[in-house]
């Protein structure tokens, strides 16, 4: 397990890379099935009079794909508590795509009230092999500080 990051272990433009991560026929339907029981999601020939034309993911599922692929990359002490951001989905995920993350940090910005934490703003970049952004999402997530010692 990775050593916890703390505030005073965050700066700018520091970037965090984890990934790849297979995307299956049965983890699409499967989430699906669970949260989000669309056509395009469930099953290969009603998706093809879809927008889409084929089987994709949902957003949702990369999303969660997203969340688990930054716990390995970016292991904030007390966790990756999020309080605020922006999802975009930019192109859709199919079966057989391998997706990563970079995240950047974009600003820190300690508490004024509570000097034991801070807010980090970071931009996370879902991508898949080639390269190419399926999902963009600008995070605020709460950064806590290095307890004093004993």
């Amino acid at each position: 397990m990775p050593e916890p990051l703390y505030l005073e272990d965050i700066f700018v433009d520091r970037r965090f890379h984890a990934g790849p991560v297979e995307v299956t026929t049965e983890e699409i339907k499967a989430f699906a099935t669970k949260f989000d029981p669309q056509p395009f999601h469930l099953d290969e020939t009603a998706a093809t009079s879809s927008l889409f034309g084929e089987l994709v993911a949902s957003g949702w599922h990369t999303a969660s794909l997203t969340m688990r692929l930054l716990t390995e990359c970016a292991p904030f002490a007390g966790g990756l508590i999020g309080v605020g951001g922006k999802v975009e989905w930019l192109r859709p995920v199919r079966p057989g795509d391998l997706l990563s993350v970079e995240a950047t940090i974009l600003r820190i910005s300690p508490s004024k009230s509570r000097d034991d934490r801070g807010m980090i703003k970071m931009r996370v970049v879902t991508a898949n092999q080639r390269g190419e952004p399926v999902q963009r999402l600008d995070a605020n997530v709460l950064a806590f500080r290095r307890p004093a010692s004993d």
